[in-house]
Formats: structure tokens, sequence, C-alpha cells
């Protein structure tokens, strides 16, 4: 990916040297396996965090000094970059719409922190509060991207936060709203479908960023779709049940299978269009 000489976001809050005591306490089998699935591209985390009871940290974050290595610093910078391209992207659809686009900010830190929807740790990834329409994210996810998950490259690394942008188009169009209302009015299954619904639509709308970052800035080198392609299909509910449990409930999926997400960030790099990423209305995803 071409980003060296991108222009870098001024929405970037960092926290990476804020420490903050305490740990997730309770909530049993069902919200440890919940954080495993978010683990790989979490949905909102008040989702899981508000299942379960979590600790009440009182003491203030303690501020560390030491300094950044020559790699953080570059993931740093590369991260800024490519938020600044998902602005790009969306203020240029949302003005073809007739609404404007409001900025979201992308907080990094380490280990652990506070945001809106609650304290969460880095063994979650990188998520997206919609409480104060911030993006979380730990570097050393970006490792785990590679390691674990088998997903190296850049382009993969920026498919992460253009995925969590992609939540926050949801917010500012009222979808995550409409979804969050019938949290209470439908039966689980249910609901976990529409959960499926909404993580596809965010892996379309990351699509759609790609789309205007190759057609529009010339940013995709060859190989970066495959990148992005990959990192989706390595973190289906499928595939990762199969890892860590040995086999698969479809019923229990949160974010859809390999190939879905593979097929709805596809179709959103291929159009480029909102409406191509109606997973709501889709007769099939």
């Amino acid at each position: 990916m071409l980003w060296r000489d991108g222009r870098r976001s001024s929405n970037v809050e960092d926290q990476r040297r804020v420490r903050i005591p305490g740990k997730v306490k309770g909530g049993g089998f069902g919200i440890l396996l919940l954080a495993l699935v978010a683990m790989y591209f979490g949905i909102d985390p008040s989702l899981i965090l508000n299942m379960g009871e979590t600790s009440q940290v009182s003491q203030p974050g303690r501020l560390e000094k030491s300094p950044y290595s020559q790699e953080e610093q570059q993931l740093a910078d590369f991260v800024s970059v490519v938020l600044a391209d998902t602005e790009d992207t969306w203020h240029q659809i949302f003005r073809s719409g007739g609404r404007e686009y409001a900025e979201p900010t992308l907080v990094l830190f380490s280990g652990a922190v506070h945001s809106a929807c609650g304290f969460a740790q880095a063994a979650m990834g990188p998520f997206y509060c919609s409480a104060d329409s911030k993006v979380y994210i730990d570097l050393s996810f970006y490792h785990d991207l590679k390691q674990q998950m088998n997903a190296p490259g850049d382009f993969a690394q920026a498919y992460v936060i253009a995925h969590e942008v992609g939540h926050h188009v949801q917010n500012l169009l009222g979808i995550a709203n409409k979804v969050q209302a019938l949290r209470q009015q439908v039966a689980e299954v249910e609901y976990n479908r529409l959960m499926v619904k909404m993580e596809l639509q965010a892996d379309c709308f990351a699509g759609i960023w790609a789309h205007h970052a190759d057609r529009v800035r010339q940013v995709v080198e060859p190989g970066d779709i495959e990148e992005a392609l990959n990192a989706a299909s390595q973190i289906g509910d499928d595939r990762l049940q199969q890892q860590h449990r040995g086999y698969v409930t479809p019923d229990s999926f949160t974010h859809g299978t390999s190939a879905q997400r593979v097929r709805w960030f596809h179709r959103g790099y291929q159009t480029g269009t909102v409406s191509s990423c109606d997973t709501f209305g889709a007769q099939s995803l």
C-alpha cells in the first residue's frame, strides 16, 4: 500500500502511555466466547461488556514515559494515514448524498482502555464505540493479525481500520440504533443474525473504502486487495469456532462465515456504492 506520502489525520488520540490498573471480571463462558469472537474485528463492545460484570477501576491511569520503538512509531503513523484516507472517502460519499460526514476519533491504547462503552482490554481487539464515536485499537493487534491469524500485509492492517470506521458509518446512518432497538424484541438467535448482517455490512463498507483508495487516490499496490480478502477469510465465525472449539454452531454466529465476509468486502470493492451494501435487504448473505 502506497501510504507514506498520504495525509495524516488530526483525529488520532494517543493513550498508549497510559497504563490502567484492573481487569475484566466474571461473565462466564458465554462472555469469554463472545470476547474471543470480538477479538477478531469486534462489534460495538457495549453489546459484550454490558453482558458481564466489569471491574470498577477507581485508580487513575499511570503515565509511562518509555520511548516508542521505530516499529510502533511507524504503525501509529500508518494508522493515521489510513484514518485520513477513510475520512476523504466518506466525506466524498456523504457529500454526494447531500449529507455531512462527522469524522470519528481513533484512540491508540496499550493493554487496557476506558471507553464510553466500558472498560476494555487489548485481547478484545479493535472496536468501535458508538457512545463516543471512537475507534479503539492496541497496535499489538497487528502482530496477532500476522502471527496468529495468518493475515500479514499493510493492506490487511488497513482493512481493520476501514471495517471499524464502517461501524461508525452505520452509526451515522442510523442503522446501528435500529438494530440495537431490536435487541430486547427478538430472540437471541434472531439478534445474532442481525449482528451478522451488521458485521458483513461493515466489511462491505470497508470494501467501498478500498474501491475509492484504489481508483481515486491510487494507493493500492498489486496484492493489496488479496491481503484484505485473506484477512476477511481468516476471521469468519465458522473458521474461528472450528479452530478454538473444534466444532461450529451457526446459530451463535455474530460476524458471518469466512466466505460471507470475503463476498461482502469484495462487493463493496467492486461497486463502491453504499446501496450495494444492503445486507439487511439481501435475499442471501
